[in-house]
């Protein structure tokens, strides 16, 4: 079984409150795109400025495929400009790598020991084949804050605004 505890991944001089945004790849990444993906995420944070102040910023990639960036608000206000370096930063993964981390119809879940994607289209389908039950891990990549990201992420599709898919 996977573990999905990754708060000992997260920074702990973060408040609970830090902003999170989570980028979710089409697909597992290769081990050297991690490792370059890495330092370009590493490169990205020491650089990441809010109108010139620089930013209390956090990044990795969780499972392979998810790009988690955070930032500490009580440090340093994140202004539209430092949001919009961050989704420079993304669209320059999709292009190095032909992958697409912006398709928010491609959900994640847990499913027989590995994370799957599959299609909103296809949810239905899933739910009436008993490939998703109510109790199916979900990544919700909508998660704002390091406090939910902590607590919530996975959680059981009956704990997510998927749940109304089982009434």
């Amino acid at each position: 079984m996977m573990s999905f505890d990754i708060s000992e991944h997260l920074p702990e001089d973060f408040a609970a409150s830090s902003r999170v945004w989570i980028y979710q790849c089409n697909r597992i990444f290769f081990m050297s795109e991690l490792l370059d993906i890495e330092t370009m995420l590493q490169e990205f944070v020491t650089n990441w400025k809010s109108h010139g102040t620089p930013v209390k910023g956090y990044a990795n990639i969780f499972f392979g495929r998810f790009v988690v960036l955070m930032a500490d608000e009580n440090a340093t206000g994140v202004s539209g400009c430092s949001t919009d370096s961050s989704v420079r930063l993304i669209k320059a993964i999709e292009s190095k790598y032909n992958v697409n981390m912006f398709d928010r119809l491609l959900l994640a879940f847990y499913i027989k020991d590995k994370v799957e994607q599959i299609p909103l289209s296809q949810l239905n389908y899933a739910i009436t084949n008993n490939f998703i039950t109510p109790d199916t891990l979900y990544f919700d990549n909508t998660i704002l804050t390091k406090k939910d990201l902590m607590e919530r992420w996975p959680s059981p599709v009956k704990q997510t605004w998927l749940a109304n898919k089982f009434v």
